[in-house]
């Protein structure tokens, strides 16, 4: 397993805000949730008749990923709200993408930013480049497909996305 911890100064910026357009937009806005987002992915999972968006905010990522399991029930989704107002409530915004962005998963058995600029490009997390960062976060949502898979359209077209989306991404 490769893990290595980067304080949130040793983060590229870059990074920060490629997550942050990826995964939670509003993330410097809200108070662990994001309504709207929440009502989105309810209306695009009915009209799909299945689960095929989430609405959840890093906040709520945080709390699953590290005290809760993976499982889709509405009873850990209950226990993760609770989580995510106490972490809201106890942890800084800074604080909080600082913790999420050393424990995602990046790959099998690449945890954490630092963990995944070493093994993909080479470099430490705070070198990271606009492009590189934007590849990243593209990948978080299937982070072992994207490893085994690099050259995906797919992942190069949310790259792309998210690319743009950087520069109105605000950070803590």
């Amino acid at each position: 397993m490769k893990k290595h911890w980067a304080d949130y100064g040793r983060i590229s910026p870059h990074l920060k805000r490629a997550v942050i357009a990826a995964e939670d937009d509003l993330f410097v806005h809200h108070e662990g949730f994001d309504w709207e987002g929440i009502r989105k992915a309810m209306e695009k999972n009915q009209r799909r008749g299945r689960i095929v968006a989430g609405g959840s905010t890093i906040s709520q990522q945080l709390a699953k990923n590290l005290f809760l399991s993976p499982e889709k029930t509405p009873w850990r989704k209950a226990e993760e709200a609770v989580v995510t107002l106490m972490i809201e409530t106890v942890w800084s915004k800074r604080r909080i993408l600082e913790v999420y962005l050393n424990v995602i998963e990046w790959g099998n058995g690449v945890f954490g930013a630092e963990a995944a600029a070493r093994h993909y490009f080479g470099i430490n997390a705070a070198n990271l480049s606009q492009q590189q960062a934007a590849k990243l976060a593209a990948m978080v949502p299937s982070p072992r497909f994207y490893e085994r898979n690099p050259g995906s359209p797919g992942l190069a077209n949310r790259a792309a996305l998210i690319l743009s989306r950087m520069p109105s991404a605000q950070i803590p």
